[in-house]
């Protein structure tokens, strides 16, 4: 530690659950612990609702996932949602941290975020199977070497840039995204998808349907083959590996390369595939990249490798509200939701005989959106790289002039 640095208590330097007045009725501004993005500082969306109870917070506070699985998958996120003078609630398994005076409320997030808090929090870990939760005092009295202001505020503001970009490149993707379904939209989006003849929409001319399985050149379940994890391998996806049309891989499971060739031992998962989830939680769609792979795919996905139309336009045409009416349609009941892989297949597909045109923009909206995920992935990387090394001080940034 640099002689400049003081170790604080990290209850010296943050205020724990601040106390803050919000009658019960009152409508406020929630947000519910699946709010949360996992390692994301953002939080993407809120709720109205009359508070009755819960944490309270602020702009500028940290809020951090205190219940397992919720705090390991990264759940801890800065708000921003509110005007001034606002106070928005949450879940009561959230802890509230406020910057005290001295202390710059950015370094404070990352602080949070970084392997100085997150690994005690989660040793201090108490309770029953599935239900462990922080001990709140634990926290309050990790140790923690803290730097001058105006240093905490570079680190902040380094760190800060990196998630500024992140979260400019999410709102570009997120907006290509709505402008790709309105195309879907005008275009197919007042014809029926059914498997069922007679729930099918009268076509224009030059127009007909194509089932699923007649445009692609495969429409197969991931496997339900049960290989043994292990520490480092092959990701074996689940549902959690989706995230916003893209697979990430970090809460994989992991299998074993001989095991790998079990589980695919007749197709493999191949770039540009396409997976759609089919068991629990229905419709979610990504696409395979090239530095996805090798990865295995579970049952509770269908993978679609496409034929006639590109693959781009597959994964808007899956998307859209249009498709994941008819498919949530066709989901039946047993201890899960699920859909059958042959309904799937039979869906039937209005499409015009000639789609180029039509169709073509899409393909150029998802290139940005592949290139901002692309970028945002190395960003992540540069931030995570750096967050311990400027938390511990491993980076001298002190004559940094920013």
């Amino acid at each position: 530690m640099r002689s400049d640095w003081k170790t604080r208590k990290l209850s010296e330097i943050a205020e724990f659950n601040p106390r803050e007045t919000l009658p019960k009725g009152n409508i406020a501004k929630k947000v519910a612990m699946d709010k949360l993005q996992p390692f994301c500082r953002d939080i993407p969306s809120f709720e109205l609702e009359k508070f009755s109870g819960g944490t309270k917070f602020r702009n500028g506070d940290t809020i951090m996932a205190r219940i397992t699985p919720c705090l390991e998958n990264g759940k801890t996120a800065k708000v921003t949602i509110l005007e001034d003078d606002e106070i928005g609630f949450g879940s009561t398994e959230y802890i509230v941290f406020r910057a005290k005076e001295g202390i710059d409320e950015d370094y404070l997030y990352y602080l949070v975020c970084s392997s100085e808090v997150r690994d005690p929090a989660i040793k201090s870990m108490v309770g029953s199977s599935g239900r462990q939760r922080v001990q709140t005092d634990v926290v309050k009295n990790i140790d923690i070497d803290v730097p001058p202001l105006e240093e905490q505020r570079i680190i902040g503001g380094i760190l800060r840039d990196l998630d500024d970009k992140i979260q400019l490149n999410t709102e570009i993707n997120k907006n290509l995204e709505q402008q790709a379904q309105a195309i879907i939209t005008d275009t197919i989006g007042s014809y029926r998808i059914s498997s069922i003849e007679d729930e099918l929409s009268d076509l224009p001319l030059n127009w007909c349907y194509h089932t699923l399985e007649s445009i692609t050149e495969q429409v197969k379940p991931g496997t339900n083959y049960q290989p043994k994890r292990i520490d480092c391998g092959i990701p074996f996806l689940n549902v959690r590996c989706i995230n916003n049309g893209y697979i990430d891989t970090s809460s994989a499971k992991l299998i074993s390369e001989a095991d790998y060739h079990k589980v695919h031992k007749t197709w493999q998962p191949e770039e540009h595939d396409i997976l759609i989830s089919r068991i629990g939680t229905l419709g979610l769609v990504a696409v395979i990249r090239k530095e996805d792979l090798p990865l295995a795919v579970h049952y509770n996905f269908i993978d679609i490798k496409t034929k006639s139309i590109p693959y781009e336009v597959m994964y808007f045409l899956l998307k859209s509200e249009v498709f994941q009416t008819a498919y949530h349609n066709l989901a039946k009941q047993s201890v899960q939701e699920y859909v059958t892989i042959n309904e799937v297949a039979s869906l039937k597909i209005p499409l015009p005989n000639d789609s180029t045109s039509i169709f073509e923009p899409l393909m150029s909206m998802y290139k940005i959106i592949n290139n901002n995920l692309m970028e945002n992935t190395r960003l992540i990387d540069l931030r995570n790289t750096l967050l311990p090394k400027l938390m511990s001080g491993e980076l001298d940034i002190s004559n940094l002039d920013l």
